[in-house]
């Protein structure tokens, strides 16, 4: 019992505490998608364009996570953000959305 406890404990400790805590769409867009969402790199929706985002947008968020986590032209599977969750990946959606309207 007592090695397994300190197993455990080990473990969790040796786990980095960013990779505990879920990234909100704000901070997962600023760290990861603002490189070419902000300047359209590769052919990427602007962020904050409504004219770019309305038809994706109309595709729904369900949609645009399967594109952004199998990627889609020449962005790659996950926009390259390896360690992001589903539903990370989805605020970040929702965040770019929000803002595009």
């Amino acid at each position: 019992m007592k090695k397994t406890m300190i197993l455990a404990v080990t473990a969790m400790l040796m786990t980095p505490v960013a990779a505990m805590a879920e990234r909100d769409g704000a901070t997962l867009y600023n760290t990861k998608c603002m490189a070419c969402h902000m300047t359209g790199a590769a052919g990427a929706p602007l962020f904050g364009n409504a004219e770019q985002w309305g038809p994706r947008a109309a595709k729904g968020i369900d949609a645009l996570l399967v594109s952004a986590t199998n990627g889609l032209n020449a962005m790659p599977p996950k926009g390259t953000c390896m360690d992001c969750t589903e539903s990370e990946l989805k605020g970040a959606i929702q965040y770019m959305l929000d803002n595009s309207k």
